[in-house]
């Protein structure tokens, strides 16, 4: 028997999907990205088709990120204290009424579009980052409870499978509706798509909530899953490196213009290109399931973030679309590396009384850092232009990685082995 079938034999890269309810949670996960990722290309490109403007763009991700990081410490706490189940179904609930008014706008509001700006969009979204806060932890916190700790890797290599398959079908699918049937027929496929998801959501499986302190106050709650992080190197670390590696080497907000103006594509090129990162993590996350990133993982996390970086650098200096595509492929298999190791870490280290409340915490570090680089990226293109911005972009991300390696010593020489 070769060396691959012994390792395919020996490590059971299926294992999770053995329980029903992660099968179901799993389900509607991807179809909620799915219709997230397909709005994010067409308010991308409805945007920019409507001010040629990349701080524009930029304005997309702050105004999901602030109303996200307002009340993402209080998200935490409230996914561990009611049941997570709910939140997730409700949240879900959110982003469907929100597409809905998408569709509504698009028939109705272009004229003010034309006169008066973007407003409206920015609003809307708005509420999508308000859900998303409360969404993340809840999320977070149920599927750790549903998968023993054993499968804690499994289960992340396989939830971020399936989050780049939405994010790979979901931005090419947006495009080409966008490109070949219009707005409209667009944003009723998200309605549909996020619709469906609440099937899966409004039918798992409850699971009861940890025991908890009593009597806790508020603040002293909030702030547990604040002093937990920041009092754990591993885990500060893997966060702040992740955080930083997003902020400033996220070109994915400014694509819409390399789409348009560089690369010379329309919006179905531009579905291609924001697919390109996820279809790479897709690839990788396979070769993990089967080779878990379990040894030398401090050192793998961090040549995973740097080559993250070196990718967004050279996509800046290419001018070719085929060529471009490869390096944003190449850079999402990179960051899937990042992003499994991170979960791990997180899913292995936090008691089950506080995943809501650390994840949230992550949440601050990861989830807002993608809007805030998607602003960080239309603002630094606008003072130093659009190749100089990325490029900067992807050297301060190596540079966090070189940092990272020296002030955070035990990262480095972390074994997600020696955690189990």
């Amino acid at each position: 028997m070769s060396r691959f079938n012994s390792l395919f034999f020996q490590n059971d890269a299926y294992a999770v999907w053995r329980i029903s309810s992660f099968r179901k949670f799993i389900s509607g996960r991807f179809f909620l990205t799915f219709a997230i990722q397909m709005q994010s290309v067409i308010v991308g490109w409805q945007v920019y088709d409507l001010t040629h403007d990349p701080f524009s763009l930029g304005l997309i991700g702050l105004s999901e990120a602030v109303p996200f990081l307002v009340v993402a410490l209080f998200a935490g706490h409230i996914a561990d204290i009611i049941n997570r189940k709910s939140i997730i179904a409700v949240t879900a609930s959110v982003y469907v009424v929100c597409a809905v008014v998408l569709l509504y706008m698009s028939y109705t509001m272009n004229d003010w579009y034309q006169s008066s700006g973007v407003l409206p969009l920015y609003l809307v979204i708005a509420f999508t980052g308000l859900a998303r806060a409360f969404f993340y932890p809840a999320q977070s916190a149920y599927m750790a409870q549903i998968v023993p700790r054993n499968l804690y890797a499994n289960s992340s290599t396989w939830n971020s499978t399936i989050w780049h398959i939405a994010a790979v079908s979901g931005p090419a699918a947006g495009g080409l509706i966008y490109g070949f049937a219009g707005i409209h027929a667009a944003f009723i496929c998200v309605v549909i798509f996020s619709a469906f998801s609440l099937l899966f959501f409004f039918t798992s499986k409850s699971v009861m909530l940890p025991e908890r302190t009593t009597g806790e106050g508020i603040i002293t709650s909030l702030s547990a899953g604040v002093r937990f992080v920041f009092g754990n190197q591993i885990l500060l670390g893997a966060l702040a490196l992740d955080m930083f590696g997003v902020l400033f080497g996220g070109a994915v907000a400014l694509l819409p213009v390399f789409a348009s103006e560089i690369l010379h594509t329309g919006p179905q090129g531009l579905g291609f290109l924001r697919a390109a990162p996820a279809f790479g993590a897709v690839l990788m996350a396979m070769i993990l399931a089967y080779y878990p990133p379990l040894r030398r993982s401090g050192r793998k996390l961090m040549w995973a973030v740097g080559g993250f970086g070196m990718c967004i650098v050279f996509f800046a200096l290419s001018g070719n679309f085929w060529l471009s595509l490869g390096l944003l492929a190449l850079s999402g298999m990179f960051d899937n590396i990042s992003v499994i190791i991170r979960g791990t870490i997180l899913q292995m280290y936090t008691p089950d009384e506080m995943r809501g409340r650390v994840a949230s915490v992550n949440s601050l570090f990861i989830g807002s850092s993608n809007e805030l680089g998607s602003f960080e990226s239309g603002l630094a293109a606008r003072i130093m232009g659009l190749v100089p911005s990325v490029l900067f972009g992807g050297g301060m991300t190596v540079m966090i990685v070189l940092a990272t390696a020296g002030f955070a010593p035990k990262l480095r020489k972390m074994e997600i082995d020696g955690m189990k």
